[in-house]
């Protein structure tokens, strides 16, 4: 096992990696900005290493400080979170180079499913249902309304290096379509530095959820479960939950199924989330895979037992999986409720600010483990939830 492990990362996600680490009895490193000098995560781990000034683009996401840092506190494990490097295949790449071992998935893996045209062409040949759509070039709005009319209305005009609901657009007839196509393409250029768009049916009555897969390195692969991310705000998610009130265990089994397949198509090793859209009448269909660990992971090892942490540790030590798909039982129900700041005095648009008072919603602590929970107290508590939407 490791004897050291670099979390290359700040903040919340940072401390739950440290815990796991101590847990493990391994030594952690922690990197911080300026701005961060006197963070939590700096304060728990054993080590920690200035990386730069407080902007992420002149540290955090440094490939060149990271590797400093690495080589001078002689970590054998990079730990990379979420956000920032998480998904950065030259990362990966500069890792393998150096004889680090990256906890996440193979180079391969990432960069497969990073691009969405390439990744549902991809789940499409792994016998992944997918969305029908369109996933080749799309070269001026005038084909984007042909191939529009040829799926039928409506249908999601989508950038294919999105996320965030960035460069996305529902049209529901011709003008709607030639709109879209030129907004999205230019939101798209702006916000990812590529403007390639396709076009996929738009799924009504849709719900957004997504399973938990866990692979290893000797052919083995699980899935945990889903968690129900339906409740958004933007397009950015409010409330997950696992597991999903709406999915029955067929469909359970058959949603991990065809995820399990598709990680195990692109050979991914570590933790990884496949995110599927579910219509009224329980159909499925693939969105996208997140490459690394979620912020919402926490309600899945709720739910299941399982350190993901651990187990995504333990693939990069090169480990075979210690559990198998009949050791995964789902006990209980958890939630978590991520927490956005809004200017009421601008549409309550998205803003940014000191924190000052926090105050949690008191309805919601609802005493004793989850596992306790009565069927009332569960509608309860999803009531409670549905209307924070």
């Amino acid at each position: 096992m490791f004897k050291k492990i670099l979390i290359a990362n700040r903040g919340e996600i940072a401390c739950r990696v440290i815990k796991t680490a101590r847990k493990m009895g391994i030594a952690t490193v922690a990197i911080y900005s300026d701005a961060d000098r006197n963070a939590l995560h700096v304060r728990m781990a054993d080590e920690a290493v200035h990386i730069g000034p407080a902007p992420a683009s002149e540290s955090y996401i440094v490939i060149d400080k990271v590797m400093a840092a690495i080589k001078a506190t002689g970590a054998e494990a990079v730990h990379p979170g979420y956000g920032f490097l998480s998904e950065n295949p030259k990362f990966a790449q500069a890792l393998e180079a150096a004889g680090v071992a990256f906890v996440g998935p193979p180079v391969r893996a990432i960069e497969a499913m990073g691009d969405k045209i390439t990744s549902k062409k991809i789940a499409q040949e792994a016998g992944v249902s997918t969305v029908p759509g369109y996933m080749g070039l799309i070269a001026d709005a005038e084909e984007a309304v042909t191939i529009s009319n040829q799926i039928g209305y409506p249908v999601m005009i989508k950038a294919s290096a999105g996320g965030g609901g960035k460069g996305m657009r529902i049209a529901w007839n011709d003008e709607e379509a030639r709109e879209g196509f030129q907004s999205s393409k230019n939101e798209a250029a702006s916000s990812f530095g590529d403007d390639r768009i396709f076009i996929e049916k738009f799924v009504t009555q849709p719900r957004h959820i997504e399973i938990q897969v866990l692979c290893d390195t000797h052919g083995n692969g699980i899935y945990l479960g889903e968690r129900e991310c339906s409740i958004q705000r933007r397009n950015q998610k409010v409330i997950e939950e696992a597991p999903s009130p709406f999915l029955d265990e067929a469909t359970r089994k058959a949603m991990g199924e065809q995820a399990v397949a598709l990680a195990q198509a692109v050979g991914y090793a570590s933790a990884g989330t496949v995110e599927f859209i579910v219509d009224g009448k329980k159909n499925f269909y693939f969105l996208e895979m997140n490459t690394r660990l979620q912020v919402e992971h926490p309600v899945t090892e709720l739910i299941t037992g399982v350190d993901l942490v651990e187990q995504m540790i333990r693939v990069a030590n090169g480990e075979a999986l210690s559990l198998t798909q009949a050791d995964v039982k789902l006990k209980g129900w958890a939630m978590e409720s991520r927490l956005y700041a809004e200017d009421p005095y601008r549409g309550f648009l998205p803003s940014i600010g000191r924190l000052s008072r926090y105050r949690p919603p008191e309805e919601l602590a609802i005493e004793g483990p989850w596992c306790a929970m009565t069927p009332a107290s569960l509608k309860a508590a999803r009531s409670a939830c549905i209307m924070t939407r």
